[in-house]
């Protein structure tokens, strides 16, 4: 049985570019807490959910050039999300690692995979056709999504299987995926005291 101390998985991260500021502080082992402000109001939504559904304090204040596009904001946000998430994991010892849920939302349903394996990939599939070119709130397109999705998995060395089962609500889709994404990864990053140790037979993640 593990005998790993508990010790504050948190991260604070700046970053700064011409295109884009962020400022994030987390906690992996909160209660979902959050105070988003990233000004792209569904990523808003998007980012409160999955701090609720992960149980992870999540603070978020970013600005950028969203008079010419949310792209790059979502993007920064999401690399410097993923930065913290691996900051704050550390070495990861006595963490359960994989993790599995499958959400609905009304019409829609989404499944998502986590395995916190120190390898980054994503697989992302199953959105409707046409989902990538809507707008959601008038300001975050379908197609940013997956770039978020891919910018955290990379960023936080996590290899992530995200499907859409169903849907005809874009708001729903994209809601039902971070919130899927949220749950299998609060069960990844949970700590179990059953696990002696690092979770691969390698000795590192």
């Amino acid at each position: 049985m593990s005998t790993i101390a508990l010790t504050p998985r948190t991260a604070s991260r700046v970053r700064s570019t011409s295109e884009s500021t962020v400022e994030l502080q987390l906690n992996l082992d909160g209660t979902g807490a959050s105070h988003i402000d990233t000004s792209v109001p569904f990523f808003d939504h998007m980012l409160t959910a999955f701090a609720k559904h992960s149980l992870t304090d999540l603070t978020v204040r970013a600005s950028g050039d969203t008079h010419i596009d949310a792209h790059h904001t979502v993007e920064d946000v999401s690399i410097v999300l993923g930065q913290a998430i691996l900051e704050a994991l550390g070495d990861k010892a006595g963490i359960s690692r994989y993790g599995d849920a499958l959400v609905p939302l009304d019409e829609a349903l989404a499944q998502a995979v986590v395995d916190i394996s120190g390898r980054p990939y994503l697989v992302h599939e199953g959105e409707p056709a046409g989902f990538e070119h809507h707008l959601i709130g008038g300001h975050f397109t379908g197609s940013l999504v997956r770039h978020s999705f891919e910018a955290i998995a990379f960023n936080a060395a996590l290899t992530v299987h995200v499907r859409v089962l169903g849907g005809r609500d874009p708001h729903h889709i994209a809601e039902a995926e971070y919130k899927a994404f949220a749950r299998a990864f609060r069960q990844a990053k949970s700590l179990d005291p059953l696990v002696d140790g690092i979770p691969s037979t390698k000795g590192a993640l």
